[in-house]
């Protein structure tokens, strides 16, 4: 947080305001807060510092409890839906006719089905991730904007930033606000969920393996994760699909062996988006799913987080069927849910393409994609759905109620992004962890939260430039 009077001083003054941020980097820098570059994506011979805010950002105390308090139903509600093919089926019926890679998931999915999973071992690393909605009567509420199940980020390298931000606000004389910028503790609980998975498997020479892209910028967030797991004498593996396909193997157990090693565990770094398979990489993931590993998701778990199951939850009664006899959880659960709707083909869905056509500001229109930058705005949802709307390709989308969140103003620091104040707003992700074996959920936690912010254009559209920070809180 910044006061509007040390914004403009910093901006009457360049010298120290360069000075500042310089600072900022060398102490990001210092506290391991890094990326690899662009240039050099799979070397560390060169490194950058990862995106920050200059200043952290006021959030409010309220709504931050409340999506840290609701997170750990999140985790069952996640878990429950894994388990119930039938809702699955139901759910995604459509989405997975006019979707090729939902399609592509869900065949591998009923696969496992019809042969009968091998593994009772499930562990979940979730991110469920709000905006803080500001109505026009100046009331504000918490309102989610997906909920991720695989290969989640927002820990690793991030988690001292604090030190960063209580640093850039003393420097400006803001004390009592560096006070109110907590540690956190991400990464030791996120990693603790995959090293009980692996205690319960039972083989204390198995591995954990690491399933990774070919372009690894972020291998030292991955690193983190891989030390907390080495200082619990924990061995990993980092491997590719190409290289699961060509050395992958299951024995008579369907015990998951690779380069002679047995896997405990399989965590999933990618393989969360349509250009991550090849013909190879799909039988690759059909021989993990399919093994003793315990998959860190499951394709079950997987298909628990796409974009028509969020929309479907939003239903009626659905969440009733999840927790019965539980009326506060689904009060708190669907108190955080945003306006979403079907797109799916009758006069339901004919309805929310009116809807859309006739006030596409009001909306965003979102693909069953993970990742970023996949949604559609404005006019782009104009085009979209006057190219789509009369037949079942439509069903691969749901529409939703655009969130208008409070701006603010920041300085956004990145590599080769110039220094300027700029529009900016945040998004709250909360980490959750849990482990079930069987029946028995054997560890269900929040493991904290994680500040994301986004610049906005002139049109009041974020942008793609997004960054590190952390909540302030007021």
């Amino acid at each position: 947080m910044a006061t509007k009077a040390v914004l403009q001083q910093l901006m009457a003054n360049p010298d120290r305001l360069h000075s500042l941020v310089d600072e900022a980097k060398d102490l990001a820098l210092l506290h391991g807060i890094v990326f690899r570059t662009h240039e050099t994506p799979n070397s560390s011979e060169a490194v950058t510092y990862a995106p920050f805010t200059l200043f952290p950002s006021p959030v409010p105390k309220a709504v931050l409890l409340q999506a840290l308090a609701v997170q750990t139903h999140f985790n069952t509600l996640v878990d429950k839906i894994s388990r119930d093919p039938d809702f699955l089926e139901e759910a995604l019926a459509g989405t997975t006719r006019a979707d090729d890679f939902t399609a592509r998931l869900f065949d591998i999915y009923r696969k496992v089905q019809q042969e009968g999973q091998t593994q009772s071992i499930v562990v979940g690393l979730n991110r469920s991730d709000y905006m803080v909605d500001q109505r026009e009567d100046g009331m504000s509420s918490l309102k989610q904007i997906e909920i991720n199940t695989i290969a989640v980020g927002g820990f690793g390298v991030s988690d001292h930033l604090p030190v960063v931000h209580r640093h850039v606000l003393k420097s400006v004389g803001l004390l009592e606000e560096s006070k109110c910028i907590q540690d956190t503790n991400r990464t030791p609980r996120m990693s603790a969920a995959l090293a009980k998975a692996w205690e319960l498997y039972g083989r204390q020479k198995a591995v954990i393996l690491f399933l990774v892209e070919d372009v690894q910028i972020s291998k030292l967030t991955h690193r983190a994760v891989e030390k907390e797991l080495w200082n619990r004498n924990i061995p990993v593996l980092r491997r590719r699909f190409e290289d699961v396909f060509r050395k992958g193997s299951l024995d008579g157990d369907k015990r998951l062996f690779i380069d002679g090693l047995e896997v405990a565990v399989v965590y999933y770094r990618y393989g969360y988006m349509p250009d991550h398979y090849t013909g190879q990489n799909w039988d690759a993931r059909l021989l993990m799913e399919r093994s003793l590993a315990v998959k860190c998701p499951d394709i079950s778990t997987h298909l628990a987080g796409t974009k028509k199951v969020q929309q479907v939850l939003a239903r009626p009664g659905v969440l009733e069927k999840f927790f019965p006899d539980q009326p506060q959880v689904v009060e708190q659960i669907r108190a955080t849910f945003a306006g979403l709707y079907t797109l799916d083909m009758g006069p339901e869905g004919d309805q929310t393409v009116a809807m859309a056509l006739a006030n596409p500001d009001e909306f965003v229109l979102k693909p069953q994609r993970e990742g970023g930058g996949n949604n559609y705005f404005g006019e782009d949802i104009v085009r979209v759905l006057q190219e789509v709307k009369s037949d079942e390709r439509r069903v691969a989308y749901i529409l939703m109620d655009k969130i208008r969140p409070r701006t603010q103003q920041n300085f956004l620091l990145r590599r080769g992004l110039p220094l300027e104040l700029t529009s900016v707003c945040y998004e709250i992700g909360v980490l959750g962890a849990y482990v079930r074996c069987g029946r028995e959920m054997v560890l269900n936690e929040v493991a904290g939260h994680v500040l994301r912010t986004k610049s906005i254009n002139d049109s009041g559209i974020i942008d793609r430039v997004t960054v590190f920070d952390n909540p302030l809180i007021i």
